[in-house]
């Protein structure tokens, strides 16, 4: 779903760095409402870094980031979130001795407002596992299972822009099909806009809108996805073709 409106995410020039080494050199991409953009890449290249910096928990040395036209650069974290920014973090990040349901509670944590319980059966909806064990440590849960409590945590913030690390990381290979097709899905019926950093090029420039390529903390490429995945540099450097 290509978009045609003004980016909902856009990023100019942006530079990062861990201490003196530069992760992030110059790096500019734009995210479209209701689009899912894909940034694809090797290890090192620079991913989780940017999805750091766009959820406020990586410093920043130049550029400029801004969300629904507003500067956002300097925002901290929970600002962002109030803003309509969630991140599913690679390794999914859940508290195992919780329960599932407090898991999910718990990316309501800044909303004050009397619909999280709508927010909680939607997210049962999506993934009915989740309440059959809603009472169940979420320890209890498969690798699979855990990203989903995963992007369900992210969805009870009711975020405008889902921010995506490796949801593929760990999972058996019809677990990766039926997580992209949930990521699809989200896209398609709820009008949520999805950035995905993956090192499963096939999987999410499959789904992609339009997809980058990240290399030692620049974009080398950038097109529609399905374009990307027919790309010989594309296919021989990420899909072993």
């Amino acid at each position: 779903m290509l978009s045609t409106e003004a980016p909902l995410l856009s990023v100019a020039d942006l530079t990062s760095a861990y201490g003196r080494i530069e992760a992030l050199h110059g790096l500019s991409l734009h995210v479209g409402a209701r689009e899912i953009v894909a940034l694809v890449g090797g290890n090192g290249a620079g991913k989780t870094t940017l999805l750091r910096a766009l959820s406020g928990v990586q410093p920043v040395t130049g550029g400029r980031v801004s969300f629904e036209g507003a500067d956002i650069t300097r925002a901290s974290p929970h600002a962002r979130v109030r803003a309509g920014i969630a991140q599913v973090p690679e390794g999914r990040q859940i508290f195992t001795p919780l329960a599932i349901e407090d898991n999910l509670r718990l990316g309501a944590y800044l909303r004050k407002d009397k619909e999280i319980v709508d927010d909680l059966e939607r997210v049962y909806a999506l993934f009915p596992v989740l309440k059959e064990r809603r009472r169940n440590p979420a320890g209890g849960l498969s690798g699979g299972q855990q990203q989903m409590l995963a992007i369900g945590r992210a969805l009870m913030s009711r975020p405008k822009l889902l921010l995506l690390d490796e949801p593929s990381m760990g999972l058996a290979p019809v677990l990766v099909d039926q997580v992209f097709e949930i990521i699809a899905r989200l896209r398609d019926t709820d009008d949520v806009t999805i950035f995905l950093v993956e090192q499963n090029a096939f999987a999410a420039l499959s789904i992609a809108d339009r997809g980058y390529v990240i290399e030692t903390g620049e974009i080398a490429m950038s097109g529609p996805g399905k374009e990307l995945l027919t790309d010989d540099r594309v296919r021989e450097a990420y899909l072993g073709v």
